[in-house]
């Protein structure tokens, strides 16, 4: 295993996983949300999008987390192992509230600088 792939739903427990099989396996961490997301919750631009994810999939090994749709066939055409996160939709949402107090007013780790934790209904329908 040298390119693996993770997503599922919003509070699913992608970017826990990533952490830990990352530990476990001596492999870099790719946090998708952190390399989309640029200070202020900005949106990197879909044609610049495209070529950070050309560039992240070219790397030796890695352990991928998010979602991403527009971009998934990309990653999973390069990828070894594909892990899917399917978690009863209440707990996946418990887990989002639980980390919006964690994180209350800063940045998760695995999300870009300047980016504060939030949720909103959007977000919650999502899910």
């Amino acid at each position: 295993m040298k390119k693996i792939l993770i997503f599922g739903s919003g509070g699913a427990g992608k970017s826990t996983l990533a952490r830990e099989l990352g530990t476990i396996l001596g492999l870099e961490v790719i946090h998708l949300d952190a390399w989309y997301w640029n200070p202020g919750w900005v949106e990197t631009p879909k044609a610049e999008w495209q070529s950070i994810i050309q560039d992240l999939t070219l790397r030796e090994s890695w352990i991928m987390d998010g979602n991403y749709g527009g971009t998934l066939d990309v990653r999973l055409s390069v990828a070894d192992t594909v892990i899917f996160l399917d978690f009863p939709r209440l707990l996946c949402l418990s887990r989002v509230i639980k980390r919006r107090f964690m994180y209350a007013g800063q940045s998760r780790p695995d999300m870009a600088s300047d980016c504060p934790e939030r949720l909103n209904w959007e977000f919650l329908k999502y899910i």
